[in-house]
């Protein structure tokens, strides 16, 4: 008897996701290696943190960098993200120490080392582990192979090449869950994903596992809500999922938020319906899986930092005091001018990043506008779809999209709640003259849902608009937006002496 052949459409789909994949590695390359060392977003102690890792060393305080660490910063770190080559002797960038003779740059170098060993502390030390542990093996992988220097380090920065690849599958998958039927919605959301200009994905930092993580999770959580008994091993995994959400980034912590309450819905469903016996083993194994790694490393942070998630020994060394209850309530975020600043600043950095170069954003405020006016239209009226129950693709579809909404919603009002519940006195950013936390990559985890109901909102409006074939060029013409806009924005960092390019 003749195998079953698969259907064409379906190894086209495939064909897509291939070469997809294969364009976001050599996008991820290029950029990161476009990039010099080290940028502001925390790169340099991230880094100091996956050397920490490599030697089987589990930061127990906030310590200077290690040695093997400070010798790399040293040698390759560039001014040029928060000073103009006008800050310099000569209006010039000095050149990188591997340019110069060794016993012109030995006596920087080793001033260099004590000066940041002086003055700087690793604040992320209490960050959950996964991504660093992930990075150590990679690390220690790349200098098996004999690489070290500055290859090494951008071998480190290769790794998230892997992170995208694996996000992509996972986007493709979460929108073949919640859209069987349209092929536009299953390939649009890996494409976007593919030539998204997140600068996060450049960088070493544990922010990239976020929505590789919660984008897991989700599609298991739908699987969970969907099925009728949830068996065992679903409840294994999903718990997993959500554990390593955790363990990426604490600032994940509303995502799980929303779906304990998805599940906790689910649960009395199944009371409801009196199945709640048969599903118990699912429903138990979900809240250990998920609860008891989490368990263990608020115990670690509570013992070794003082608290449940180590931040308040950050919080004291970045400056920030907090404020009394009654003191939240001026914050400008309150007002429709400070609302305004604070969402457009947060979804611009959200697609875009937050990369200073000579100490101004890496980003063209025009596109910025794009982005934040593009993603209140969409998910605006993938919003009211939602509402129309017979627009709304049926009950699972609806389930899907509104654990998306409350995903992003959570994420946005938990930042907000950040926003006003410190003084960030004279920190640079936030600060008190903008008191507004718009880092747009620690709410990466909700990238995927995201994705999925900006591109549902700009399906319906299409179709509304009587445009459904221009579908394909509508998305073609987004991707070559993003991707000539970054590498506008980009462009003059290329030639820049201290990336790999110049090694």
């Amino acid at each position: 008897m003749d195998a079953p052949t698969e259907h064409p459409a379906r190894i086209r789909e495939r064909q897509w996701l291939l070469f997809l994949c294969l364009v976001a590695a050599l996008r991820v390359f290029i950029f990161s290696a476009t990039f010099p060392f080290f940028n502001v977003v925390d790169e340099q102690v991230h880094f100091d943190m996956v050397v920490r890792y490599s030697h089987g060393d589990i930061p127990r305080s906030m310590d200077p960098p290690c040695a093997e660490a400070l010798h790399y910063i040293a040698i390759y770190h560039t001014p040029e993200y928060l000073w103009p080559p006008s800050h310099f002797s000569g209006g010039k960038i000095p050149p990188p120490p591997w340019m110069l003779p060794v016993n012109v740059t030995a006596q920087y170098l080793l001033d260099t080392e004590s000066l940041w060993k002086e003055k700087v502390k690793n604040q992320e030390a209490a960050q959950p582990p996964l991504y660093y542990t992930l990075a150590s093996l990679w690390w220690r992988l790349g200098q098996s192979g004999g690489l070290d220097g500055g290859t090494l380090l951008y071998w480190l920065r290769f790794l998230n090449i892997f992170f995208l690849i694996a996000l992509i599958w996972i986007g493709h998958a979460a929108a073949r869950t919640v859209f069987p039927e349209n092929g536009f919605l299953r390939l649009g959301a890996p494409a976007v994903l593919a030539f998204i200009p997140q600068t996060a994905f450049y960088a070493i930092q544990n922010d990239v596992l976020s929505p590789l993580c919660f984008g897991l999770a989700f599609i298991l959580i739908l699987k969970f809500l969907r099925a009728e008994i949830p068996g065992a091993r679903l409840g294994v995994f999903t718990g997993l999922a959500l554990a390593a959400t955790y363990l990426a980034k604490v600032s994940n912590a509303p995502l799980l938020a929303v779906s304990a309450a998805a599940v906790a819905v689910k649960v009395f469903q199944l009371a409801r319906a009196r199945n709640i016996r048969p599903a118990a083993p699912a429903v138990l194994l979900l809240a250990l899986c998920a609860g008891l790694p989490a368990a263990a490393w608020m115990a670690w942070c509570r013992y070794h930092f003082g608290d449940l998630t180590g931040t308040e020994m950050k919080i004291q060394f970045l400056g920030w005091t907090h404020k009394s209850f009654h003191e939240w309530w001026p914050h400008p975020i309150f007002t429709p001018h400070g609302c305004w600043l604070f969402f457009s600043d947060l979804i611009s950095t959200f697609w875009q990043g937050e990369l200073l170069w000579d100490r101004k954003p890496l980003a063209i405020p025009a596109v910025g506008w794009v982005y934040v006016i593009s993603t209140i239209v969409f998910l605006g009226i993938a919003g009211f779809n939602l509402l129309t129950t017979n627009q709304a693709g049926g009950k699972p579809q609806r389930q899907a999209l509104g654990l998306a909404l409350a995903g992003f919603v959570a994420a946005v009002v938990f930042l907000g709640f950040l926003s006003i519940t410190y003084d960030f006195h004279d920190c640079f950013r936030p600060s008190r003259d903008f008191p507004y936390f718009t880092s747009g990559r620690m709410m990466l985890g909700v990238l995927v849902p995201f994705l999925l109901l900006y591109l549902y909102g700009l399906d319906r409006a299409l179709v509304r608009m009587r445009a459904g074939r221009l579908r394909p060029l509508v998305l073609g013409a987004m991707i070559l937006f993003m991707l000539i806009s970054e590498i506008t924005v980009d462009w003059p960092i290329f030639p820049n002496p201290y990336n790999w390019f110049h090694m």
